[in-house]
């Protein structure tokens, strides 16, 4: 059993049940517990890493499977790395969410 029982490696495991979405060899996409909007996914390595900074080509693999799902003409894809930054969940993760006119979805950041 892992030190960390991380809850995205036990939804890619199939221990806990989550809406998948879409699935690949490498990676898994599912709705999250709370979608900010309609259409909301997470999409997660199938390897744990803990974030954008630890495995480049994890990283790199994982924003092309969000790619793939960012079919939205507009939406936001992100990743947060630590805690300062608003990470919660220590897998890497990219939110892909999609944006519509009027939405009223503000980002994490004010501009200054």
């Amino acid at each position: 059993m892992p030190v960390y029982d991380c809850p995205f490696c036990t939804i890619v495991r199939g221990e806990t049940e989550a809406e998948i979405v879409h699935e690949w060899s490498d990676a898994v996409a599912f709705v999250p517990l709370n979608p900010v909007t309609p259409g909301h996914v997470l999409v997660v390595p199938r390897v744990h890493v803990a974030d954008v900074g630890h495995d480049p080509e994890v990283s790199a693999m994982t924003m092309r499977r969000a790619a793939e799902l960012a079919a939205e003409t507009h939406c936001n894809v992100i990743t947060s790395r630590g805690a300062v930054a608003t990470q919660t969940i220590f897998h890497l993760h990219y939110h892909v969410v999609p944006r519509r006119e009027g939405d009223a979805l503000s980002l994490p950041w004010d501009v200054r």
